[in-house]
């Protein structure tokens, strides 16, 4: 079968690769769609990040070259001998996680904190970049009926949003403030808007995620280059501050936004990812006189049901999210390399395999 493997820094081949059969414990699936995800464009651009080079991962004993890919959703044609459950035609959507069920984490019931946590298509080598996937049941999420696969493979991205606003613990006609109009951001808008959030108020530098904002439901999209954000937010909000912040872009210089846009007593949501030590550019103090809430957040927790049920009402749109859909042949092209060069055009990229 044809698959997209990740050799090292900018080196993905598209190969014939063995298919592959489902253990006793697993199911193969064929991959209807999968997207890109930034992890797996930082892996191209800057890698190996996740992808074990060296070591084997503890959990799936596999190393590089691996094939890509998370963010994906298909039909079961493989069932294993101990897989109950599950049926051969089952449409499904798989978690991302591989944990051990063995570390404190994992007895607390927080698997996406895992000390051995990796992810398909990281740390373990059967990706959705590929015509077939093979999956722990333990993944599976099974699609409502009109939910279709472009949509399913959009439901790991959307967990993500779902799990911040979780940590957040937002209620019904609080104001939200989303730092980053990229996939996670705009996820984390609708979720909010299916929350019951009075005001969800999105901050964008660039102008055509300000539109997907727009067009996804935000009530006010702000510019900061544009205007005083502190400023416009009371004005928005009858003179306050936001109850909740989001932060999803992984800069302190928007971290430092997302706690100067909460009240006292306010909550600020961390999801973005860093790349850099900072330079002292927050200030402290305000977090501590204020007594402002600051949360880290990574990944999901069992959030896929959610997230797949607000698909399926309809409070969330994920095909919305869908700006090119492109065959496997040319993911590095018209995919990888798109993004890099036009990002801030996109919010996700599928790839048919």
């Amino acid at each position: 079968m044809k698959a997209l493997r990740w050799y090292g820094r900018k080196d993905l081949r598209i190969e014939n690769i063995p298919e592959p059969k489902a253990g006793k414990d697993e199911v193969k699936i064929k991959v209807e769609w999968c997207g890109i995800c930034g992890s797996d464009l930082h892996e191209y651009e800057a890698g190996p990040i996740f992808i074990p080079t060296k070591t084997p991962h503890p959990i799936t004993g596999d190393i590089a070259p691996i094939t890509l890919g998370h963010e994906f959703a298909g039909t079961i044609v493989e069932v294993g001998a101990n897989v109950q459950g599950w049926k051969v035609g089952d449409r499904v959507t798989p978690d991302a996680c591989f944990y051990c069920g063995t570390c404190d984490s994992c007895r607390r019931g927080d698997y996406h904190l895992c000390d051995n946590l990796g992810f398909n298509g990281l740390a373990g080598d059967n990706g959705g970049f590929a015509e077939y996937s093979v999956v722990p049941a333990y993944q599976l999420y099974k699609l409502a009926d009109n939910v279709d696969c472009q949509e399913g493979a959009l439901v790991e991205p959307i967990s993500v949003g779902v799990h911040a606003l979780k940590k957040a613990r937002l209620s019904m006609g609080e104001t939200v403030v989303i730092i980053g109009a990229g996939t996670i951001g705009l996820a984390t808008l609708q979720a909010a808007k299916a929350a019951g959030a009075a005001n969800v108020i999105v901050v964008e530098l660039a102008d055509a995620r300000k539109d997907f904002a727009k067009k996804m439901g935000a009530d006010y999209v702000i510019d900061p280059s544009e205007t005083d954000l502190v400023t416009k937010i009371k004005e928005i909000n009858n003179g306050s501050l936001a109850d909740v912040a989001v932060e999803c872009v992984g800069l302190e210089t928007t971290l430092k936004s997302a706690l100067d846009s909460i009240r006292k007593g306010g909550r600020a949501v961390i999801a973005g990812i860093f790349s850099d030590k900072g330079k002292g550019i927050v200030d402290w103090n305000d977090l501590v006189i204020g007594e402002k809430e600051l949360i880290g957040t990574i990944g999901y927790n069992r959030d896929f049901a959610t997230s797949i049920n607000l698909i399926h009402s309809g409070k969330i749109n994920a095909k919305q999210y869908i700006t090119k859909r492109i065959k496997l042949e040319d993911a590095v092209k018209e995919g990888f390399e798109e993004l890099i060069k036009n990002k801030d055009k996109h919010v996700k990229i599928l790839v048919e395999p």
